[in-house]
């Protein structure tokens, strides 16, 4: 007998992959259905809407107060991020199949899938160590009095007369979000439902980006402008944007990848 308390068993890695073309209305909807989530658990949503807070908060200070580390934090926060996205991409899987979110089931969500999450977490560590190598060949290109402090990266980024360096800057950081973006909208879900590797995941979400470049765009927009919209204020947004995109990002999923058909058990 089936554990009533416990998810259905996750879809076979095997089962053939099928993207469903996606509009631009689905965005707002998938922002809709997260919110339903959130307000449907709410405690859960708080906790982990505390936890990015925090996160933020710390990279705040870091980038203030001692600039040079801010990039090995930033490392730390992708270790941890997509983990606990998993939990909130856990708690909606959790209310699809009509069962009770419950925050101990979504911290541990992941343990069945370290492995591919390992894999996919270094990728993202990776990239992010590649990302700051290639902001600090900009800064060297732009600037020979070495990298500058703080408040000369500030100086630097709103300065008219630096407008080259901007474009140049933000064109390097746009390649790399893109990358990061393309190969995590509907990886880590995927990985929580079909239990595939991080591999296949990352190609499938890259597949539905391309298949989908208007929406997916429109996503990645949405999602930019409610996280800066959220630090205004002490980063206390974050307490509700990131679960927010958490539960949205599963509905994400849902709507860019159709459900494995399973066949008929033999009678």
């Amino acid at each position: 007998m089936t554990d009533s308390s416990t998810p259905s068993a996750p879809a076979s890695p095997a089962a053939p992959l099928v993207l469903k073309p996606l509009g631009f209305q689905d965005p707002f909807r998938w922002l809709a259905s997260g919110m339903r989530d959130l307000l449907a658990a709410p405690g859960i949503a708080a906790f982990y809407g505390v936890c990015f807070w925090v996160m933020a908060l710390l990279l705040g200070w870091v980038f203030r107060s001692s600039p040079e580390y801010t990039m090995s934090l930033a490392s730390g926060c992708l270790l941890v991020g997509p983990f606990l996205a998993m939990g909130l991409y856990e708690t909606s899987r959790r209310r699809e199949a009509g069962l009770q979110p419950a925050l101990g089931e979504s911290i541990t969500c992941w343990d069945s899938h370290m492995g591919s999450m390992g894999m996919l977490v270094l990728v993202l560590i990776v990239l992010e160590l590649l990302w700051g190598r290639a902001s600090l060949v900009v800064f060297a290109v732009f600037f020979n009095t070495g990298m500058p402090s703080t408040t000369g990266v500030m100086q630097a980024v709103f300065n008219p007369q630096n407008w080259q360096f901007v474009v140049v800057y933000l064109m390097v950081g746009g390649v790399f979000a893109a990358l990061v973006f393309a190969s995590t909208v509907v990886s880590i879900p995927m990985i929580l439902d079909r239990d595939t590797d991080a591999l296949t995941a990352g190609l499938s979400s890259m597949r539905v980006v391309l298949e989908n470049p208007g929406v997916m765009l429109l996503w990645g927009a949405l999602i930019t402008l409610l996280v800066l919209l959220s630090l205004l204020p002490w980063g206390a947004g974050l307490l509700v944007v990131g679960p927010l995109l958490g539960h949205a990002s599963w509905h994400a999923y849902r709507a860019a990848i159709a459900k494995p058909v399973t066949p008929p058990s033999a009678a």
